[in-house]
């Protein structure tokens, strides 16, 4: 195994088994999703709970409750191509390994059921349901290994799959570096869904380069142009832009998230979604 990828576990394993311990994955983690029965709403019931569509046909509003579910399904999905290469290696790529890895081993460590998604534009690769941590870790492998440079996902397509393949509502995390649009509402009707979006500071801070070639690293083109003031500018107008319609998408639907740079201690980041 690679040197980098066995530490990168070793230090996520530690960090769940002694400073993640006691922190819940969701703050649904508990409140179940089978169905039980519909009643009249009651003061101080939870209104997110309320059933719109009965309310609107009864005039009244009703509550529906869940079954406690003993465990919950999390499942971990990685969105994978070309743009995850930036600079000077794919140091985006670790990063969003090291994520998934940590948020592996703290399902196995609340004793919950893990899932793992990783799509690429060549393969999707996915793990059973488990509470296996040598399927978490074959998962770190993959994502930690994959082949990306020149590739180029279809979100839109791995979105749809997603959804066709997850049948049980669960706490699903939707890992990439999100810097093209992406629609996860349909995921968010059935799921508890959490983006995080893994970027490097240079992406948003870029410096002026002058006289560069610069290389797409999904399709592997090169350009011959200037990259000073100017262009930091109109680069930058356009990254805004995405995050903005981004941020907008979330707050619609529901969806919490999170920016971790390729810098950054995922663990504290982790921690504050959480809590």
């Amino acid at each position: 195994m690679n040197t980098i990828l066995k530490a990168l576990q070793l230090k996520a394993r530690h960090q769940v088994y002694t400073l993640l311990s006691g922190h819940n994955l969701s703050n649904l983690h508990g409140e179940g999703y089978d169905f039980s029965e519909l009643r009249e709403y009651q003061m101080g019931d939870d209104i997110r709970k309320i059933n719109w569509m009965i309310t609107a046909k009864l005039g009244k509003p009703y509550i529906k409750e869940l079954h406690a579910n003993r465990e919950l399904s999390v499942v971990v999905t990685t969105l994978m191509d070309g743009s995850l290469y930036f600079g000077s290696g794919n140091h985006k790529q670790v990063k969003l390994t090291e994520v998934a890895t940590l948020l592996g081993y703290a399902t196995q460590q609340q004793s919950d059921l893990f899932t793992g998604l990783c799509y690429t534009q060549k393969q999707t690769y996915t793990t059973p349901p488990t509470k296996q941590l040598y399927h978490i870790e074959q998962f770190s492998q993959t994502l930690f290994n994959t082949a990306l440079l020149g590739t180029t996902l279809d979100t839109k397509d791995a979105i749809q799959d997603l959804f066709k393949r997850i049948h049980k509502p669960s706490l699903l995390f939707v890992i990439g570096d999100f810097l093209e649009e992406i629609d996860l509402s349909l995921l968010s009707q059935k799921h508890e869904v959490i983006a995080i979006l893994i970027r490097d500071k240079v992406e948003e801070s870029p410096k002026a380069l002058g006289e560069v070639t610069l290389s797409n690293p999904a399709d592997g083109r090169k350009l011959e142009t200037y990259f000073g003031k100017r262009s930091i500018e109109k680069y930058l107008i356009k990254l805004k832009e995405n995050d903005e319609r981004l941020i907008e998408h979330f707050s619609q639907h529901d969806i919490r998230y999170v920016k971790i740079f390729t810098d950054e201690v995922v663990l504290g980041k982790l921690i504050s979604l959480f809590a």
